[in-house]
């Protein structure tokens, strides 16, 4: 584990074989932080302006890291839809519990 400010954090990344970036900084991590054939999940986040429009982009620099992961989840699609669906499948669950209802199989 390890976070932004960890000492040499690119060379610990390096180690990682399954990279999860929250680091609240856009396009922070870059290519040369990941293992080739790593898994890079990118859950932050980010809007930036450029050439005077808006644009959303994750924590990881996804064009370049692309060219190195196994696989990576791009930013917006990636993690968020799945978020969504948790969020979603635990308040069916909940509501259900307070109801006195069984819980549904999702």
């Amino acid at each position: 584990m390890a976070h932004s400010k960890t000492r040499d954090l690119p060379a610990v990344s390096r180690r990682a074989d399954v990279v999860f970036a929250a680091t609240g900084r856009p396009e922070f991590v870059r290519a040369d932080w990941i293992k080739p054939g790593a898994t890079v999940i990118d859950v932050g986040v980010n809007r930036v302006t450029g050439g005077g429009k808006h644009r959303i982009v994750g924590d990881v620099a996804f064009d370049e890291v692309r060219e190195v992961a196994g696989a990576i989840t791009p930013v917006p699609g990636g993690v968020g839809p799945m978020t969504i669906a948790c969020l979603l499948a635990n308040t069916v669950r909940a509501a259900c519990a307070l109801s006195g209802l069984p819980a549904p199989a999702l």
